[in-house]
């Protein structure tokens, strides 16, 4: 079964990606959790702590918008991973708004 991921960075801007794969979701929380590293993501909490739905904004932010826009392996890497740790059949990620539902 395919999810949906929306990654929106404002009303006009949002990209719809597809999750065909399901992957268990320890691994989907490993490969957010290598890509917060990679990109060099920075908490928004005083305390530091770093919450599931932080990784998956702070990600899209610091990945940036171009990257959604030309989706490649790591944007469908990208939405398996979302769609396994919030385990919905659409997920919305909204950059500018810092949310997701």
């Amino acid at each position: 079964m395919s999810r949906i991921v929306t990654v929106v960075f404002d009303r006009h801007r949002e990209y719809e990606l597809v999750a065909h794969d399901e992957i268990p979701r320890e691994e989907a929380n490993r490969w957010l959790d290598a890509q917060w590293e990679e990109l060099e993501c920075e908490p928004t909490h005083p305390m530091g702590k770093v919450l599931v739905l932080d990784r998956i904004l702070g990600i899209a932010q610091y990945a940036g918008e171009p990257r959604f826009a030309h989706p490649t392996d790591w944007t469908r890497q990208y939405a398996n991973a979302v769609a396994a740790v919030i385990d919905r059949p659409a997920v919305r990620v909204d950059v500018a708004e810092r949310k997701v539902g």
